[in-house]
């Protein structure tokens, strides 16, 4: 029998603007914290530690988005009671009240999510909403700082006191900086930013689905039917979108893996070295 997963990403805001989560989220000495308050808040609903994973979490401004990947259809039934009921919101308030030492009453807003619906449009209808959260599949890993941060709670539980944030990156020298060659140039392989991605929705046209077929050799998320699915799933928003959507999906599933230079060797093999030219910001 095949073992039934799903997704769904939960948005957290607080409606107190002393307490903003993401902004905690995003403070190196505050983080640990408020993933114990998700962490607790998602043991509460779901029944217990097993029938789920945080996956990511995601910057979302001024929400802060929680990616759920569902390992058991009655973790997530019972997760979904519990949102139904307010359990979900009540639970994210009295845990951040608690670990973050809010002197009143912290009042959190919420919506669900799983691929494009909205699952709080559909929350009458607990089968609906568990056949959304069924049909998306993500194929992205946990990511890495997930891992530290549940092996810091994991320590935590073991009575092991807690690892110092790491120190700020100091600014590296060129020559210690990962580069790529094109055409005559060396560039910088950093992470690909939202400006990239829009430039190059922007400007790949119908070429979009090439392009992805290139990214999927070496990115799982976009293998197999994925880009058609996209294609079909975003045809009425037209091609600036569909492309928008390939490349957010390969940003997303790669993480820190999601190089300039990887995006660009791609464009290169498509013979797309203008639009390439073009997101470098050559002349």
């Amino acid at each position: 029998m095949a073992v039934w997963t799903g997704c769904a990403v939960l948005f957290l805001e607080s409606l107190c603007p002393p307490v903003n989560l993401l902004s905690l989220y995003k403070d190196p000495h505050k983080k640990f914290t408020v993933f114990k308050v998700i962490k607790l808040t998602l043991t509460d609903s779901a029944g217990g530690l097993g029938g789920y994973e945080i996956l990511k979490l995601h910057d979302a401004d001024p929400l802060l988005g929680v990616e759920v990947k569902f390992l058991d259809v009655d973790a997530c039934h019972r997760f979904l009671k519990s949102y139904v009921s307010g359990t979900v919101r009540q639970s994210v308030s009295q845990h951040a009240g608690r670990l973050l030492a809010v002197s009143h009453e912290l009042k959190v807003e919420t919506q669900l999510k799983a691929g494009t619906h909205t699952l709080d449009l559909c929350l009458d209808s607990l089968e609906d909403c568990l056949q959304h959260i069924h049909l998306s599949q993500s194929a992205r890993l946990r990511d890495d700082e997930i891992e530290d941060l549940e092996q810091q709670l994991q320590n935590q539980a073991l009575g092991q006191p807690p690892q110092p944030p790491p120190p700020p990156q100091q600014d590296q020298p060129l020559s210690s900086v990962q580069s790529f060659h094109f055409q005559r140039g060396v560039f910088e392989d950093r992470i690909l930013t939202a400006t990239d991605v829009h430039s190059f929705s922007n400007g790949v046209g119908r070429q979009w689905k090439h392009v992805g077929r290139e990214l999927a050799k070496s990115c799982r998320a976009l293998k197999g039917p994925a880009i058609d699915n996209l294609a079909y799933e975003y045809e009425r928003e037209g091609l600036y979108e569909q492309a928008y959507q390939m490349l957010s999906r390969f940003t997303q599933a790669e993480g820190r893996a999601a190089k300039l230079g990887r995006l660009v060797r791609a464009l290169e093999d498509c013979k797309l070295n203008g639009l390439a030219e073009n997101i470098l910001g050559i002349a």
